[in-house]
């Protein structure tokens, strides 16, 4: 094999390395989600999220010892730290109770929004443009999770607000984590886990259940290594790969919701929920690209209009 050969080779295995991380790292995420599912049918919220805390904090610890502890002791903007733990940790709450009640690929669906919801606020949150395409987008998405919704019978029960509550706060996470963008990865981490597995020490003792078996056990502790597992192969995604390539992959968290819903809980989607969906992806990644676009744009011409 030449030369040439062997970096072509190189660089197509590289190419492809970051999708297939990255879809594996999204079925970590499904897979998460299912186990999440099934545990807090069984045993209390807060017990749930506390082991899943503790769990995840066992892997990481050793990442954050050798990275030095002034990674977490120095974060920059410690108010903003503040507020995205404590919009993750109403995120990750809103989330467990959600899925409950509802089916995973209509829970998932509502989160899938969050996208939206930045593109929305960024304007008002953050000073940035959004042009009429945008809104228009924005607009569309809207009106699937409307259609998710099933506005004559679902909005205004108790899991249907929550979840839009806990899609909300993760997407005022990820708007305060656009203003941490010094802060390492391991560190934003670190601060997500700890704030949940406080949270979840001050309501465990008030809803706990014996653990009934050793599986049991082994299913909680693995929900926080799975979770730091989908966690770490996105970022390293994110590295390795163009994030116009791999961030669209993250729909594919849907298809497996759908998959794992009617395996594991005998969930049948719903044409409205499905119909939803669609609108809710297409507007997301329409903004995705555009968001892509303008910035490339920018830096040749730096005042192109929208």
């Amino acid at each position: 094999m030449t030369n040439i050969e062997t970096r072509s080779a190189a660089w197509g295995a590289s190419t492809m390395a970051g999708p297939l991380i990255m879809l594996l790292g999204m079925l970590m995420f499904a897979l998460n989600d299912a186990m999440g599912k099934w545990l807090v049918a069984s045993y209390g919220l807060g017990q749930v999220i506390l082991i899943r805390s503790l769990a995840a904090l066992i892997i990481l610890v050793p990442f954050l010892w050798q990275a030095g502890l002034r990674s977490i002791t120095s974060a920059e903007q410690p108010w903003m730290q503040f507020a995205r733990v404590a919009f993750s940790t109403l995120e990750v709450f809103c989330f467990y109770y959600a899925v409950m009640y509802l089916p995973l690929a209509d829970v998932m669906t509502y989160w899938l929004a969050a996208p939206i919801y930045v593109a929305a606020a960024s304007p008002f949150l953050l000073g940035e443009k959004v042009g009429w395409r945008r809104w228009c987008a924005i607009a569309a998405g809207f009106v699937g999770v409307i259609i998710t919704l099933e506005p004559s019978k679902a909005m205004f029960t108790m899991p249907a607000l929550i979840s839009i509550i806990g899609s909300g706060a993760f997407a005022f996470m990820l708007l305060s984590g656009r203003g941490l963008r010094n802060t390492p990865d391991k560190t934003l981490v670190f601060f997500q886990v700890a704030g949940a597995g406080l949270a979840g020490l001050a309501f465990a003792p008030f809803d706990w259940s014996p653990i009934s078996s050793g599986l049991d056990l082994a299913l909680l502790g693995l929900l926080g290594i799975v979770a730091m597992a989908a966690h770490m192969l996105v970022n390293r995604a994110l590295k390795i790969s163009d994030a116009a390539t791999v961030a669209p992959l993250q729909y594919t968290l849907l298809l497996w919701a759908v998959v794992f819903g009617w395996m594991f809980f005998g969930d049948v989607p719903r044409f409205g929920m499905m119909a939803g969906a669609a609108l809710i992806v297409a507007s997301g990644l329409f903004i995705f690209f555009r968001e892509r676009q303008l910035k490339t744009r920018e830096t040749v011409l730096p005042a192109v209009p929208e």
